[in-house]
């Protein structure tokens, strides 16, 4: 059987038009205990208020929920219902990003196909996860979209595109053992050739403090076009990431594109990732970044943490995205559950909702 590229299929990059945007409704307790849940779905509800005037959002909901429970809660905040398209589907937690559809598009006939990469909740940290790593076989068969299945563990979160090739990811989560323990660094990256249409890899290294990911590459730097990446740096030589951090941006400004040129780097400060207390992990930081952010159709949403940074970061957004409107999003309620926008978010192509 040919694969994907040998097919003509490549990963377009985030900025392409959607179909509809692939969100779950939050209702894990373990994730939310306590009055963290109402707190979170607040937030959703802003997510979903902007985000549903520019796409349509397809909302996955336990059957566990009391799905007019939601209804009335969009309505009160003047959410158009008829622009949200709720599935009543199992779901283990609201993280689309990792479990959702990868989707690839054929540079020939412009015909989408969506990658079904197996997901373990990050190095099974947290079962169950089945509901959730069973989601991309159900778009497929829902949708009546073709699916090609690799076999290895990868999130959508540990990747990210220039839709022409060129992928940035970190060693500390795809060659992790709790992964894929028996492959190399060549042979992972030979499954984001055959399945991505990688044409070249750029390999950061560690990720932020609290990312119980291990290292996602969207708390860190992310294309925000096909020749510039945003990345994430830190000042103090005290917070504990700038370490990472000042690695990482040594390994951008060195790297270069299959043509031998270098990328254009920009960068914004770190948030404050210290919380008070500590997550449900124990951890006493939250990944908070602004490269947790999500490009949709005319719009891009922007978490929001950090009155010092804030407006910085929302003047480089307006910046590269002059036809798109930039709306910021307050997400330390969101982050505390130790992800934000872009992991609770998944791009859907090639459905007709």
């Amino acid at each position: 059987m040919k694969t994907p590229k040998e097919l003509g299929y490549r990963m377009p990059p985030e900025w392409e038009t959607h179909a509809a945007t692939q969100l779950h409704w939050p209702s894990n307790r373990e994730t939310w205990p306590g009055s963290r849940l109402e707190r979170v779905e607040e937030v959703y509800l802003q997510i979903i208020g902007a985000l549903h005037k520019y796409e349509p959002v397809l909302l996955l909901v336990d059957p566990g929920v009391d799905q007019n429970r939601i209804t009335k809660k969009m309505l009160d905040h003047d959410i158009d219902l008829s622009a949200v398209h709720l599935f009543n589907l199992p779901v283990n937690d609201v993280w689309a990003r990792d479990c959702g559809p990868i989707f690839i598009k054929n540079e020939t006939d412009k015909t989408y196909a969506i990658t079904d990469w197996e997901y373990n909740a990050w190095g099974g940290k947290y079962p169950p996860f089945n509901s959730d790593n069973a989601l991309p076989e159900w778009f497929a068969n829902a949708f009546n979209i073709q699916k090609f299945s690799p076999g290895i563990v990868l999130e959508g979160g540990s990747i990210d595109t220039n839709g022409e090739g060129i992928f940035l990811t970190t060693e500390s989560v795809l060659l992790n053992k709790n992964r894929n323990p028996n492959l190399s660094k060549k042979e992972i990256e030979h499954f984001l050739v055959n399945y991505l249409g990688a044409e070249k890899v750029i390999w950061l290294k560690d990720g932020l403090a609290g990312d119980d990911t291990d290292g996602h590459i969207d708390d860190l730097s992310r294309f925000i076009n096909r020749n510039t990446i945003l990345t994430m740096i830190s000042d103090d030589p005290e917070d504990i990431n700038y370490r990472a951090l000042t690695e990482n941006h040594k390994i951008l400004k060195k790297a270069t594109n299959p043509n031998g040129e270098p990328f254009k780097i920009e960068t914004l400060p770190l948030p404050t990732t210290k919380i008070e207390g500590t997550t449900v992990d124990g951890s006493e930081n939250v990944p908070a970044s602004y490269s947790n952010f999500y490009i949709a159709n005319g719009v891009v949403l922007l978490p929001l943490y950090d009155e010092r940074f804030n407006e910085q970061a929302i003047r480089l957004f307006e910046k590269y995205f002059p036809d798109r409107d930039v709306i910021g999003i307050p997400c330390a309620d969101l982050v505390w559950g130790q992800g934000s926008i872009h992991c609770i978010t998944q791009q859907l192509y090639g459905l007709k909702l």
